[in-house]
């Protein structure tokens, strides 16, 4: 079984269902609704966190790419120290970017089956109409 929110701990699967006989299964709808909603703002915090990494990652590829050109066009003298940071910036930059970018996609794929069960568990709570009667 795929389990999206490993972080928060709710294990709901990634098919928008929970499974009979689990603890959600069991709670109110009000209560399941509103841990999935913590769980969706866990979630957007993690991918949050992942777009400013991959920020920081595009700039370290651009300073190691930039550090490299200045070095082979011999804008700078040489220096071996000098070309180990741009190598290490460019292929540091590069890894980072992939694993977050990777972690991203999984983290708006969780976002969006969490979104999905908490519209279905909306969907199947028995809302009551509450009539404004004017005071007699």
């Amino acid at each position: 079984m795929t389990v999206i929110g490993k972080q928060s701990g709710l294990g709901y699967p990634a098919s928008g269902t929970v499974p009979e006989g689990s603890p959600m299964a069991e709670d109110d709808p009000r209560e399941q609704i509103a841990k999935l909603e913590l769980h969706i703002e866990r979630l957007a915090e993690v991918a949050e966190r992942c777009r400013k990494f991959m920020l920081a990652a595009r700039m370290a590829i651009v300073f190691g790419g930039t550090l490299l050109a200045a070095l082979f066009l011999r804008v700078l003298g040489f220096d071996p120290a000098t070309m180990v940071v741009g190598i290490t910036a460019t292929i540091g930059g590069v890894v980072v970017l992939g694993s977050n970018s990777s972690t991203l996609k999984q983290t708006e794929t969780a976002i969006r089956t969490a979104e999905a069960l908490r519209a279905q568990l909306i969907a199947h709570i028995e809302l009551r109409l509450v009539r404004n009667h004017p005071e007699t």
